[in-house]
């Protein structure tokens, strides 16, 4: 697998034509087409509908430019601030650790907002799960934490040297795919009687802490026909977009899929799950500039950076 294949990927979305998209890459259009298919087989399923005219890309095919173009901006951007650190050795790289859910979308944002504020930063994110990440803190490989907080789960347990700042909200909402008409083709209402196809966060996965209690609290379990189960929220969000059931999601993530009508909601307000986004660090950490972001952000608790 070649990341040019993607972009070779979204220069066909941009153009709707296979010769004209060749050209934009400088190559015969008979080499491009097989990247185009060597890309294909790599998926397992056909990311392009050649029947159209222009040609367009399949569902499969947007799901994975919508993902090829944030992870290459992701590594994009890592790549640049590698560059500017090594250039400037006497500048801090602070490390951001976080949960998928939290580093593929509201970190991101977040960032953007604190430098505006705070002043700019050579920064760098650590995505992976909760434990890896809390690890990572303990090692003093990453500088900050953030993580899911809840009524439910603390998402981080109180621990001597750990303190936590709330630096944003979520929430947990119901989604399924949207019908033709704009209504989920599943819903979770209480006087429903059948079984719904259920998505579900695997047990490892922390932000299934936040929704296992709501199952029990409202003995929905015996209604949850489990069909697919994964810790990443994205790949949850792609299997709901494909209408082969219902998940909660982090409002944040599926929004915009909400907008344009892919997504809908499964159920009322009153089956979201309110999150809070915590910031947590070492109490021991020595570093002056680390120390400088927490006070800031300490004296701005009750003004989040973003809504």
């Amino acid at each position: 697998m070649d990341l040019q294949w993607f972009k070779d990927l979204a220069s066909l979305a941009r153009t709707g034509n296979f010769s004209r998209a060749a050209g934009l890459n400088n190559i015969s259009q008979s080499a491009f087409s097989r990247r185009i298919q060597a890309l294909e087989d790599w998926v397992g399923t056909p990311l392009v509908d050649r029947t159209r005219h222009p040609i367009a890309l399949t569902q499969a095919g947007e799901q994975m430019l919508e993902a090829s173009e944030q992870a290459i901006a992701r590594v994009e951007t890592e790549r640049a601030q590698i560059q500017g650190s090594l250039s400037q050795p006497d500048k801090y790289v602070v490390t951001f650790a976080a949960q998928h859910s939290i580093g593929w979308w509201y970190y991101l944002a977040w960032l953007q907002a604190f430098e505006k504020s705070f002043g700019p930063l050579i920064s760098r994110l650590l995505a992976d799960n909760l434990p890896n990440c809390i690890s990572a803190l303990e090692r003093g490989e990453a500088d900050f934490v953030m993580s899911y907080g809840s009524r439910y789960a603390s998402g981080v347990e109180d621990r001597p040297h750990f303190e936590h700042l709330i630096i944003g909200r979520d929430r947990l909402i119901p989604v399924a795919k949207a019908g033709a008409d704009g209504d989920p083709l599943f819903r979770i209402e209480e006087d429903a009687t059948h079984a719904v196809p259920y998505l579900r966060f695997g047990p490892t996965a922390p932000i299934g802490w936040h929704i296992e209690p709501v199952i029990k609290e409202r003995n929905l379990a015996p209604r949850l026909n489990t069909v697919y189960e994964n810790s990443m929220g994205g790949a949850l969000r792609i299997r709901a977009r494909e209408g082969l059931g219902m998940a909660w999601l982090p409002q944040s993530l599926v929004e915009p899929d909400l907008q344009t009508g892919l997504l809908a909601w499964a159920g009322g307000e009153d089956w979201t799950i309110d999150l809070e986004i915590r910031l947590h660090r070492a109490q021991n950490n020595p570093n002056t500039l680390i120390r400088d972001i927490w006070d800031y952000l300490k004296g701005r608790e009750g003004d989040p950076l973003l809504p």
